[in-house]
């Protein structure tokens, strides 16, 4: 079955490109893509596409290694936020994970409020 090795998915044989991220399908990903579930952690859940992509982002520029997991099916929307998305990170690096989005979050946090008092 292709699959795609941006977003992961499997699709039906036939299908070239990925229809969420454009990407060209290979037939399977190399091992170094293939993730061993007991060596990454949750840190964090959202039902947005976009803020685990921001904060995928913050903590790569932050080196720490990440990536999605998304239980979110184009093909089959749903109405409101029923979709799970997993930020996951490696085991040794989950502690500086938290402490990282728990200070993001705090920095996030203070700007709304300096925007709130002027």
């Amino acid at each position: 079955m292709p699959i795609c090795p941006n977003c992961k998915y499997e699709y039906v044989k036939g299908i070239k490109k990925c229809p969420d991220c454009g990407a060209e399908l290979v037939d399977e990903l190399p091992p170094e893509f293939i993730l061993n579930e007991a060596d990454w952690v949750v840190v964090y859940t959202t039902a947005f596409d976009y803020e685990a992509e921001m904060l995928k982002g913050n903590l790569e520029s932050a080196g720490i290694s990440a990536t999605i997991l998304s239980q979110k099916d184009s093909n089959f929307p749903t109405p409101g936020d029923l979709s799970i998305i997993k930020l996951l990170v490696k085991k040794e690096d989950a502690e500086s994970a938290v402490t990282f989005l728990n200070e993001f979050k705090k920095s996030l946090e203070s700007e709304n409020e300096e925007d709130e008092t002027e």
